[in-house]
């Protein structure tokens, strides 16, 4: 089975690289390379081998979905998947723990962006850029409902994807948690916050910004330290979220 390097068009998004059938998956697993979720039918699959697949890319941490054969085929582009599909990562992600250690061996407070639940690709491809620009030492998306660093992202980066670092948390309420042990204090962006200049951010800190339909979630909001708000005197009542986030991250950095 041939590894898939084409960049496939799926639902007119350009999408991340795709490994199929067994054998590559397999492969692909084991190479190490940044993987981000596996697409399986299970429905009419032969042979034990798909179990040790999926078994493989647990133990890998990757994001498993049971998806329909046709799904499977439109991803690859071929019926011969043998029931699994990889999607590859453009760029391998960090720990946040790397994060805080490239802030700290620059002799600098830390500062991040956390993106919660941001799934359109061009969002957070406009954010990392912006981020990259600000000084932002890095991002840190959750594992599950947010865009992989796919080659749409990539490109909306205009290629700051290779410079800033990207964290991947199973659970970003956790890492909040995490970052807050450590002295960061954390901001979210929400409507019923303070007006967003109101007070200076300074010292260690982290943005987090919310998704583009619903904003921030409960949990979320609910562990931020301070809520910002942005002044709305249109009749629009929101900002795209990468805008948001530009506007945020460089009153940030205004006092930093």
């Amino acid at each position: 089975m041939r590894l898939l390097k084409k960049i496939y068009y799926i639902e007119g998004k350009m999408a991340e690289e795709f490994v199929a059938g067994r054998g590559a998956v397999t492969e692909a697993l084991k190479s190490g390379r940044p993987a981000d979720t596996l697409f399986v039918a299970r429905e009419g699959a032969q042979g034990g081998s798909l179990g040790a697949v999926i078994a493989l890319a647990k133990a890998r941490g990757v994001v498993i979905k049971d998806v329909k054969r046709e799904k499977l085929e439109q991803l690859s582009g071929t019926s011969n998947h043998q029931g699994v599909v990889l999607t590859i990562a453009a760029r391998a992600y960090v720990e946040l723990e790397d994060i805080l250690e490239a802030a700290k061996a620059k002799g600098e407070p830390p500062f991040l962006v956390l993106c919660d639940e941001i799934e359109d690709p061009h969002n957070l491809g406009a954010i990392l850029r912006t981020a990259e620009a600000a000084g932002v030492h890095g991002v840190v998306v959750p594992k599950r409902r947010s865009a992989p660093l796919s080659q749409t992202v990539t490109k909306t980066s205009a290629g700051a994807v290779e410079y800033i670092p990207v964290a991947r948390v199973p659970n970003l309420c956790a890492a909040m948690e995490t970052l807050k042990a450590r002295g960061l204090w954390i901001y979210g962006a929400d409507m019923d916050g303070a007006p967003y200049d109101a007070k200076p951010v300074t010292g260690p800190a982290a943005l987090v910004i919310g998704s583009e339909g619903r904003g921030l979630g409960r949990l979320v909001k609910e562990r931020c330290d301070a809520l910002l708000a942005l002044p709305m005197r249109g009749r629009i009542n929101s900002l795209n979220a990468s805008v948001a986030a530009g506007i945020l991250m460089y009153e940030i950095v205004k006092h930093r």
